[in-house]
């Protein structure tokens, strides 16, 4: 076996056979041992209501009940729990109750933990030797009422003047660290909902078989026994078949009352609910994702929000998407995506991560992959090609200013589309691939939103944005609201159509082009192409982008997971620069969402007049949504424009669209300048910071046998030759 195979296989199966509890799919049905010997362990504060689940569960499993208070505790000590607890205090208590526990063993049970005992170390070790410890994360006001009902008024730790409510808190790091299944309880769930809950969450762990991804372009059933989980697609990136990963049972739906409970939130916890729901335990521990999430959406960002939701004019919102460190809506998602990288890294080799950007995913990527350490930062290396007619001077200088880790950033003398294409060629041809492996122990990857890591955090903030315009009172919880995305490589926009997917109501989600309109064009009419169709510089230059990727998965989702059609559009594309749409598919596509295009006139004049009316400074990418959005927004709901960038980094041309003369030539006089002028958003610290260090760079030849040394000489400096 070469090494490329062996990577790929240890890619596909180390952490699934060191993982994967061997439990027969039937499990719900077999009555005899179905978890294979193993326990479920429910776990949670007082209130939770665990044992009355656990009697449910262990019935419809027809599996015994274990409660460790009346059927562990209680017999071993003689006395009540409440007894004990009131004879020797609540220090003693724990030690007693987790030395007790230590000394209990059993086999295919359902065990109703005591709201104490996770926070006994030793304990909770020896559980999980032989269990799955399902977390019933109940909302605390349910936890409150329940306890008033109880009249439970006292639990161990609490001493004078420590509430109930702050024991509960301070347990709740206990519970996080313990648990390998999540039960995030909607607002009211009955004990019965609850006991559902965990039924289909521990039969979601067991089968992780069944949580797969397939590509765009094949249904999987080509190699039945080849599975494609989580953690495979994140080192992926790109499908063998060129095509883009999906999951292949879509997205799941995200009850009312859970995501009634979502919105009273932060951005973080809200993040941790709903990535738990789309990545399997096995492939990333809701401990582990947790840690990633609260690290990516911490002091990095300049608001405590992360992504706020503003009032702009009349029924329209604004979401501010550009509060990262490199002042774009990219850092949402790189600044979790190398985390998941890094995680789901086999152990066997480096890794090059090949981005093309035209212009904010460039110093996205940078950053993100900058916050790595130790080894995983060594074995990582980031190659960038840009545009260098096609991006903005700030953004050339927060990517060519970039000196940290094992990272390059060259210029190539083309398009965006160029520099992309390139990079998909060099996933499809073998025999680089294969070459790099061999020679260098190197593996290409992608951070481009082709990658599912990429694009899947990005439906957070989708949902974040719905969720904080019901916290604000702007909407009724269930009442529907429009979304308009500047759109060139279409992954923000299919990000927002799998946040519908996840039950949150969107409306319609509207596209909005520069220019350079063939998205636009074929939302209206369904046909693209790009024959004769020259890439047009606009004052939007991230979304100048005619090959948008995106669009792949989005006929994927409208034509019901259809394949072969899939295939055979893009392979018509690449073979004749243009396909059609069946009619049939035209209709759906329409009602998934809508589209429009802004000239480069129309585009400035927005920024000038909403900065006239209000005093806000808005980047020229928000503008093009803003033209959109006046044009076809009906006024029966909210629109929401999504913010994509931060004013300063086009800079220039907000100087133009303000009528103001004399411009300075330094940029980090214009950034301070246009803060001046802003009443609101204030300047971009991060992105100022920036332009203080060193520049510089190379421009290539648009030739992709140049770029493909470029790859090789990158891996050469990084990484040690493999002899």
């Amino acid at each position: 076996m070469g090494l490329l195979s062996a990577i790929q296989l240890y890619s596909r199966t180390a952490r699934r056979c060191l993982c994967q509890l061997s439990i027969s799919k039937s499990w719900f049905s077999t009555k005899s041992t179905p978890l294979g010997g193993k326990n479920i362990l429910l776990m949670g504060p007082p209130g939770a209501g665990k044992t009355t689940v656990g009697k449910i569960v262990a019935s419809k499993l027809g599996l015994p009940a274990v409660d460790v208070d009346d059927d562990v505790l209680e017999p071993a000590w003689k006395m009540p729990v409440a007894a004990k607890l009131a004879e020797v205090g609540g220090r003693r208590f724990l030690e007693e109750e987790g030395r007790t526990l230590s000394n209990f063993s059993a086999s295919g049970c359902i065990i109703s933990l005591t709201g104490s005992n996770p926070l006994h170390g030793e304990a909770m070790q020896h559980l999980k030797q032989n269990g799955v410890v399902v977390y019933l994360d109940v909302d605390s006001r349910d936890i409150m009422e329940r306890l008033g009902r109880m009249k439970v008024n006292r639990i161990v730790g609490q001493e004078d003047g420590v509430s109930m409510r702050d024991i509960l808190l301070y347990r709740k790091q206990f519970y996080e660290k313990w648990l390998d299944v999540r039960v995030f309880c909607g607002m009211g769930d009955t004990v019965e909902e609850v006991a559902e809950k965990v039924l289909k969450a521990v039969k979601r762990y067991l089968e992780h078989d069944e949580e797969i991804y397939v590509s765009t372009r094949s249904s999987g059933s080509e190699l039945p026994n080849r599975k494609t989980y989580f953690s495979d697609v994140v080192i992926e990136g790109l499908a063998a078949d060129g095509g883009l990963y999906v999951p292949k049972k879509g997205f799941p739906d995200v009850p009312k009352g859970e995501r009634l409970r979502l919105i009273s939130m932060s951005y973080p916890k809200r993040a941790s609910v709903l990535l738990e729901k789309c990545i399997h335990p096995l492939d990333v521990s809701p401990l582990d994702l947790r840690s990633m999430v609260f690290k990516a959406y911490g002091d990095n960002f300049s608001s405590d929000r992360v992504a706020p939701v503003k009032h702009l004019v009349q029924n329209q919102y604004i979401q501010e998407l550009f509060h990262g460190p490199t002042a774009s809506f990219k850092d949402l998602a790189l600044q979790l995506m190398p985390q998941l990288f890094a995680h789901c890294l086999p152990p066997m080799c480096n890794f090059l991560i090949l981005v093309a950007t035209s212009g904010d995913t460039g110093s996205a990527v940078l950053s993100g992959f900058s916050q790595l350490s130790g080894a995983d930062r060594h074995r990582t290396g980031v190659l960038v090609f840009f545009p260098e007619e096609g991006v903005s001077e700030v953004q050339k200088l927060q990517m060519t200013s970039f000196r940290e880790g094992n990272a390059r950033v060259v210029s190539v003398l083309s398009d965006f589309d160029f520099c992309q294409k390139s990079i998909k060629r060099m996933f499809g041809e073998s025999g680089l691939a294969g070459h790099l492996a061999v020679e260098y122990g190197t593996v290409l990857s992608t951070a481009n939103s082709i990658n599912w890591a990429r694009l899947l955090p990005q439906v957070v903030y989708h949902s974040s944005c719905y969720l904080d315009l019901c916290r604000d009172g702007v909407i009724n919880f269930g009442d529907p609201v429009d979304v308009c995305i500047p759109t060139g490589n279409f992954g923000n926009a299919m990000s927002a159509l799998y946040a519908k997917q996840m039950c949150i109501p969107i409306r319609k989600v509207i596209c909005a082009s520069n220019h350079n309109r063939v998205v636009s064009d074929f939302i209206t009419t369904g046909q693209y192409d790009l024959q004769g169709r020259p890439l047009l510089l606009s004052h939007s230059p991230a979304i100048d982008i005619l090959k948008s990727s995106n669009l792949e998965r989005f006929i994927h989702h409208v034509s019901g997971g259809n394949s072969r059609l899939v295939d055979d559009l893009f392979t018509h594309l690449d073979s004749q620069k243009r396909f059609h749409l069946p009619d049939c598919l035209l209709g759906r596509m329409q009602q998934e969402v809508q589209a429009g295009w802004c000239s480069e006139e129309d585009c400035l004049a927005a920024v000038q007049e909403l900065h006239t009316l209000t005093g806000y400074l808005m980047d020229t990418h928000t503008a093009v949504a803003k033209v959109v959005a006046d044009r076809l927004q009906d006024e029966s709901c909210p629109m929401v424009l999504c913010s994509t960038a931060h004013y300063g980094k086009f800079a220039p041309a907000v100087f133009k669209a303000l009528r103001i003369q004399n411009v300075p030539p330094d940029p980090m006089e214009q950034l301070e300048q246009l803060g001046a002028a802003a009443s609101e958003p204030a300047a971009h610290g991060e992105m100022m910071k920036c332009l203080r260090g060193r520049s510089g760079h190379r421009a290539l030849q648009a030739d992709y046998s140049v770029l493909v040394e470029e790859v090789e000489s990158m891996i050469q400096d990084s990484f040690l030759k493999v002899s």
